[in-house]
């Protein structure tokens, strides 16, 4: 890994001596007079509020545009260039991965900035009234995954995966591949499970792409049902079907408490303090990375950033419309890093 880095370095330099300024010419002749973002479908109401927001407070500037693209896609698009077709912000439901930053290097776009803004986490839920299952990451593998320990999935009803379950269909509503919710499920959830078979832990270290395909591939039998990247649309088909389960971003479940419910795993209930305290499993951080270079030519876009920053506290405008709040050293550790536009590098990503 040593080696590897230090080429992303090298070619993050060469980068960095190619595009000193960045100004309306470089974006092809004209730029664009509002902020563009894509991304996160989980992170999108969120950042409508803070577009809302910003708009309110520069009344001279144009509201950003903002567009739910999955945090995949989103990243794809953002790392795929500078100019003014290319997204300024990418809003991500998980971090970035060392791949995704290669690709910004290799595009040079070498100056990004991650900024965590808040806490979400991965809510599994049905209907009011409708099936109670309680679950445990060792649960949904069994349930969910394409070839559980690398066997056949055979499982039709939660009740043959665990006899104290109801005898109910497994009829799982959720994110696409292209989702970063869906990669938090495989990570927080599927994974976590799939290991605790010793043999899968074993497996990890001898072969982690086949670990990888028997952890975190998910059935396609039915079983799971892709929803696209709409997770009001997974509220819907749960509402409208008393046996189904739905999984998608813990802001959404808040939004709808009055027609679902979630459903604990270990034991926990997916609360706004037990995500705050990590003892949900499903836990997880929410960021945006942000073209530095943009800065110079998109107007608006660092005062866009802040407003990200005066948004994320206690009893703030996020938190009223469910973001769970960071602890008040990750706050402080953000907003330095959007006070003084501290770049993302590739030993970051790798200390992770």
């Amino acid at each position: 890994m040593p080696h590897r880095f230090t080429a992303i370095a090298r070619l993050g330099a060469i980068s960095a001596l190619a595009v000193t300024t960045l100004t309306a010419c470089d974006l092809g002749g004209s730029t664009r007079s509002s902020v563009h973002a894509v991304g996160s479908s989980t992170v999108y109401p969120f950042a409508k509020l803070v577009a809302e927001n910003f708009a309110r407070s520069n009344p001279g500037s144009r509201s950003p545009l903002i567009e739910s693209t999955g945090t995949g896609n989103g990243i794809k698009l953002f790392c795929s260039g500078l100019g003014s077709h290319t997204p300024d912000v990418a809003n991500a439901s998980r971090r970035m991965k060392v791949s995704e930053f290669e690709d910004c290097l290799k595009n040079r776009v070498d100056e990004v900035i991650e900024v965590q803004v808040g806490l979400d986490g991965i809510a599994f839920a049905a209907r009011r009234g409708g099936i109670m299952l309680n679950l445990s990451p060792k649960i949904v593998y069994e349930a969910l995954a394409a070839r559980p320990y690398g066997k056949p999935q055979t499982a039709k009803t939660w009740q043959d995966v665990d006899p104290a379950l109801p005898d109910d269909p497994i009829l799982v509503y959720g994110p696409p591949s292209t989702s970063g919710t869906r990669d938090a499920l495989k990570e927080l959830v599927l994974e976590a499970g799939c290991t605790t078979d010793p043999a899968m832990k074993a497996l990890k270290d001898a072969d982690e792409a086949k670990y990888k395909q028997i952890c975190t591939e998910v059935r396609d039998d039915g079983g799971y049902v892709d929803q696209g990247e709409q997770d009001n649309l997974i509220v819907q088909k749960i509402v409208g079907n008393p046996r189904a389960v739905g999984v998608f971003g813990f802001s959404y479940m808040e939004e709808n408490a009055d027609r679902v419910q979630g459903l604990p795993m270990n034991g926990v209930e997916p609360t706004y303090q037990n995500i705050a305290s990590f003892k949900y499993p499903g836990a997880r951080p929410l960021y945006i990375y942000v073209k530095k270079a943009h800065m110079r030519a998109i107007p608006g876009l660092r005062d866009f950033m802040q407003e990200w920053a005066d948004s994320w506290s206690p009893g703030g405008p996020l938190a009223r419309v469910g973001m769970v709040t960071m602890p008040a050293e990750t706050m402080r550790e953000n907003a330095d890093r959007v006070e003084k536009l501290r770049l993302l590098t590739a030993e970051d990503l790798a200390a992770k």
